[in-house]
């Protein structure tokens, strides 16, 4: 079976969020969404995040036909936690979006385990979580 990786925030689901996992889905047999915890969200995002909390999120992209598995991340503070994970899940791909910022970092991770980084879509504007929340001034 062939496994593929992905990780976010998944908070507000929208379009952007649907088309980047239908396109990971296509590089393998079985789909994994690493979703982050409220903590990374709120440090990455701002003090307003997460709108829904993790267990919420993670309901919502379990209901996901295309999802086979959430792992509901802890708190994770550094890059070696995140290729800890990344072992121990046994993967052959990893999917990310054109602008992934830790694109570098995972490219080291599946290298070292003998996975490959697979570029599923670019970045569909306007979608973005953030911009739905400002245009709802949630």
């Amino acid at each position: 079976m062939k496994k593929v990786l992905v990780g976010g925030c998944f908070d507000l689901i929208h379009y952007g969020h649907i088309v980047f996992l239908k396109e990971a889905r296509k590089q393998g047999d079985y789909l994994i969404v690493a979703l982050e915890s409220d903590d990374n969200v709120k440090k990455y995002k701002g003090e307003n995040r997460p709108v829904h909390k993790q267990s919420e999120r993670a309901e919502m992209l379990r209901s996901l036909r295309m999802v086979d598995e959430v792992i509901e991340l802890p708190p994770m503070n550094s890059d070696k936690e995140y290729f800890d994970l990344v072992k121990h899940v046994l993967l052959n791909v990893i999917a990310i979006t054109k602008d992934d910022p830790q694109t570098a970092n995972k490219k080291k991770q599946a290298k070292e385990i003998g996975s490959k980084v697979v570029v599923v879509i670019h970045r569909l504007e306007p979608h973005s979580t953030t911009r739905l929340i400002e245009k709802f001034e949630l």
